[in-house]
């Protein structure tokens, strides 16, 4: 049921980003980084659509985060890339093309390997408050790169800085996922009790702002990349830190490990490189572009 929830919510995910990707270009770009952004966001019926979506994928990879590791879960969900090019090619009618395909199958050779190799354990579903401290001061000067970065830059360039940036609250987001699931397991009311789904609130907020500042400053290639790497990684880096979910640490099963995530980055790469790697399925008036 893991694997389900988890491809399942990969898919809801690929769908989600299309159309708030859309919706998001069309907004006025001097809204950007601010919450004036989400806000005319609101008025995007797309956008709502998108958010919908959204919703649906993060129940779905809470529901797999409560019963299985952080380091299994995520990877699984860069297979939405896959989804992605199927939905893209559907709407478009447009045939999936042969470097797309062989892309695709990289990707998913890549994450094969790497769950075999890795073979994850469950690990904690709670983390200690220091190892949440030492979290924090581990990725907050990492987020304050991307954001001075993307100041300094326009257009791709600035889209990519501000996914890098989003990419560690998106992680954040996966971790504080996991410690809410656990602290409602134990009832409704422990968990109204608790800090961790406050703190997924505001980091969550935090989160969808910068990606879709993201997504708003250029094309979607250019934070795709990003976001697809950057986030799996860090948080299997936080499953093992935080977590303490165990890795296979052999000589053989940390090579393969990283021949399979060589793999992952370079169908990541190739599918977002491919010509027309997602769909845009929303006009400048807001409906379904024929």
């Amino acid at each position: 049921m893991v694997v389900v929830a988890a491809l399942g919510s990969a898919l809801a995910y690929a769908l989600a980003m299309m159309l708030q990707h859309q919706s998001a270009q069309q907004v006025d770009s001097t809204l950007s980084l601010r919450p004036g952004l989400v806000v005319a966001l609101l008025r995007r019926r797309w956008w709502l659509a998108g958010i919908a979506a959204n919703l649906v994928a993060f129940a779905l990879r809470a529901f797999a985060l409560g019963h299985g590791s952080l380091v299994f879960v995520q990877p699984l969900v860069l297979s939405g890339l896959v989804f992605a090019l199927a939905l893209e090619s559907m709407i478009s009618h447009r045939p999936v093309s042969r470097r797309e395909m062989l892309a695709g199958a990289t990707l998913v050779a890549g994450l094969a390997v790497f769950l075999v190799a890795a073979s994850p354990g469950r690990g904690r579903t709670t983390a200690a408050a220091r190892s949440w401290l030492v979290l924090g001061a581990a990725i907050t000067p990492l987020i304050a790169l991307g954001l001075v970065a993307a100041r300094r830059t326009i257009g791709e360039r600035r889209a990519a800085w501000l996914a890098f940036a989003g990419a560690f609250l998106l992680a954040a987001v996966a971790a504080l996922t996991k410690q809410s699931a656990a602290a409602l397991s134990h009832g409704l009311m422990h968990a109204l009790t608790d800090w961790a789904p406050y703190a997924l609130v505001v980091v969550g907020g935090l989160g969808v702002l910068l990606t879709q500042s993201a997504f708003q400053a250029g094309a979607l290639r250019a934070s795709l990349p990003v976001l697809s790497i950057v986030e799996p990684l860090t948080s299997i880096a936080i499953g093992e830190s935080v977590f303490h979910e165990r890795i296979a640490t052999s000589t053989p099963a940390r090579a393969a490990q990283v021949i399979g995530l060589v793999f992952l980055m370079v169908g990541v790469a190739s599918l977002t490189r491919s010509a027309s790697p997602v769909v845009n399925p929303v006009n400048e008036s807001g409906t379904m572009a024929p």
